[in-house]
């Protein structure tokens, strides 16, 4: 047993004594993105101020009446049809962020120190998983009836690397010098390293950012979901956000703190660790997650706002879920809709004669109050 292992050692450095030498590399550690920030300050301080200043904005075109024709709602019905005072909104909103500080610390402090200086060998890494997998296309042609040896051969001449891939990646052209005894080394093929960089540069990063949020979007669907089809749930928790029938964007976060630390905090926090991101794509995924929030609640359906568009969850979407008649459906968030979709809780019906009812009886309160004065 002994010798069969010793013997499978051998054949296994023997077929990797042909791979190109990793490069060597001394990590340090990552320079803060704002000289005077740590990250770890900076990742928490981040979601914070996009949350305020994004939400602060449309309060300013809300109360100067900036683009009255993008509104969903009338200021009258933000005066007569909530059931909470903004005060209330922002004590609340304040007390999540508080629970969404802790545990954005106690998540930072489990992450290891940010390094840099490894990049060059974990690009060669990738070139080297791309030169192994090669191996396994002379075996796969012959299951198929080619002859890999051949076809390569006929390649060599008008398109030497796609002969060296055929071959089982073997680039005869491609060897460079040993910098220490100038002896000959193999070397990666230059669409090996072009195809490597594309992996770790953005393949990979945009798989870790597609997980992160259909994760984000799978874990609040079905939790939202059950707020509302258990009375308990909803009557305990959820609720208090259903207070705002016409939302506006600080109101994004307005929630019963247990509510708004499972669905909103957790959530997120989960999808990061799943996704395996670091901690810089961790900021820019905590900061979107929060942008598109308050986007969802603003209560404008602005043309020129590209968050309105990359997806059909939007403001008018999420408003619809706001309303009475719409409570039971649109439970998407914050990102795609592909489960209201999947499992039929969008809204389908015509919404423009049940918005011009609520608006006309808010203002007929407005007026009423102003008969009595």
């Amino acid at each position: 047993m002994a010798n069969l292992t010793a013997a499978a050692a051998v054949a296994n450095a023997s077929a990797m004594s042909d791979l190109p030498p990793l490069p060597s590399y001394t990590p340090s550690p990552v320079q803060p993105l704002v000289s005077f920030i740590p990250d770890f300050y900076l990742s928490l301080i981040l979601p914070i101020a996009a949350y305020w200043l994004l939400s602060m904005f449309f309060h300013c075109i809300d109360s100067y009446d900036v683009w009255p024709q993008y509104r969903l709602h009338t200021p009258a019905e933000i005066l007569k049809r909530n059931h909470v005072s903004r005060y209330e909104v922002a004590r609340d909103v304040i007390i999540q962020q508080i629970i969404q500080t802790v545990v954005g610390a106690v998540l930072g402090f489990t992450e290891p120190e940010e390094v840099t200086g490894r990049e060059d060998y974990d690009v060669a890494r990738w070139a080297t998983r791309l030169r192994i997998a090669q191996r396994a296309l002379p075996k796969l042609l012959g299951l198929l009836g080619l002859n890999a040896a051949a076809i390569s051969k006929n390649f060599s001449g008008s398109h030497p690397m796609l002969a060296g891939a055929l071959a089982g990646g073997k680039y005869p052209l491609t060897m460079g010098l040993d910098v220490v005894s100038g002896a000959p080394i193999a070397a990666f093929a230059s669409w090996e390293m072009f195809t490597a960089k594309a992996i770790y540069w953005c393949i990979v990063p945009m798989l870790q950012f597609a997980l992160a949020i259909v994760f984000e979007d799978t874990w609040q669907y079905f939790l939202h979901r059950a707020m509302h089809m258990n009375k308990w749930l909803y009557t305990t928790f959820h609720s208090r956000h259903h207070r705002l029938y016409v939302p506006y964007a600080f109101g994004a976060l307005y929630n019963h703190p247990f509510e708004g630390f499972l669905l909103d905090t957790l959530g997120a926090s989960i999808a990061y660790k799943v996704a395996g991101m670091t901690a810089r794509q961790g900021m820019l995924f905590f900061v979107g997650s929060t942008i598109k929030t308050v986007d969802d609640h603003c209560g404008y359906a602005l043309p020129w706002d590209p968050l309105q568009h990359i997806t059909s969850n939007n403001a008018g979407y999420h408003d619809i879920h706001h309303q009475s008649w719409g409570i039971k459906t649109n439970f998407s968030q914050p990102f795609f809709t592909f489960w209201d979709r999947l499992l039929g809780t969008v809204w389908t019906g015509d919404t423009t004669a049940k918005y011009e009812r609520s608006k006309k009886a808010a203002q007929f309160k407005v007026d009423a109050d102003k008969v009595e004065l």
